[in-house]
């Protein structure tokens, strides 16, 4: 028989009592997944309907951003993603998957090595170039034109000696991923302020003193792409994690399975031996 409190209350009442207050205190909440028996839902909708319905790329704008895009939006998604898978083999975050797995060890662990190879200015800029522009569109906002705006932001980077994040590239004069973004932009009617933004930095730096052509890069396209469809930049920086992970895994595997164990590896020395150009086929519908 339970034991009564004077009050009428048994022991374990005054146990549960005060207990609950600690109990609210500790909950916390999420607004991304819930998993139920039999049920798992994803941003409210069903994961299971979401499966052959959604592309990947949708799926990944839902979960970040927490609703279904719009079929403008979740085109531009995939061609962002796409645009990303891969940058051969001399980036720092290749080579780090390559070293790892000249050890021996597990391709989770070579992937890993790969992602932990982003900085600042490996992957970083996508976050800063959408902050840059947003810089520009304040003064735009206070009544600048674009090009007034642009002047202003480039001057101040090219005063400090810094260079301008999202333009400029290693190899290409023109970066075939940035002209086709911009031009899927266009197409899907998803242009606005920030790619004319960095459109009018474009004409600003091709006019520098002095200067070499620093072309709008993949980064920067996709900056101003990412802004014009209202993603914030710590998400669009995101994005580049996501769309790497498939190239980093597929030339740690090819390290594993080519290359012996625990060798010296210098990026220039690479010979690609792959499929030559070739057509896509057409679209299956």
């Amino acid at each position: 028989m339970a034991k009564t409190r004077h009050d009428g209350e048994t022991a374990e009442a005054q146990a549960e009592r005060r207990l609950a207050p600690r109990v609210a205190a500790d909950r916390w909440e999420t607004s991304l997944t819930c998993m139920e028996p039999n049920q798992i839902l994803v941003r409210g909708y069903a994961l299971d309907e979401m499966m052959g319905r959604i592309t990947f790329g949708e799926a990944i704008y839902l979960l970040l951003m927490g609703d279904v895009p719009s079929p403008a939006i979740g085109s531009m998604m995939e061609a962002v993603l796409v645009s990303f898978i891969d940058h051969g083999a001399t980036p720092p975050s290749t080579l780090a998957a390559r070293n790892t797995a000249t050890t021996g060890a597990p391709l989770r662990a070579c992937v890993a090595a790969g992602v932990l190879g982003f900085g600042r200015y490996h992957g970083g800029d996508i976050e800063s170039c959408m902050q840059f522009l947003d810089r520009g569109l304040e003064l735009v906002r206070k009544g600048s034109t674009y090009k007034e705006a642009a002047a202003t932001v480039v001057e101040k980077l090219h005063d400090a000696g810094e260079p301008i994040p999202g333009f400029g590239h290693r190899f290409h004069t023109r970066d075939p991923r940035a002209a086709r973004l911009f031009q899927m932009a266009l197409e899907l009617e998803l242009e606005g302020e920030h790619i004319q933004m960095i459109r009018a930095v474009e004409l600003v730096v091709s006019e520098l003193p002095g200067g070499r052509a620093q072309p709008v890069n993949i980064d920067g396209a996709i900056a101003a792409v990412c802004g014009d469809i209202g993603m914030p930049p710590e998400i669009a920086n995101a994005l580049f994690i996501i769309s790497r992970v498939p190239g980093i895994t597929a030339h740690a595997q090819e390290e594993r399975q080519r290359e012996k164990p625990m060798r010296q590896i210098d990026p220039k020395d690479h010979v690609y031996d792959g499929a030559g150009k070739r057509r896509l086929p057409e679209k299956r519908r």
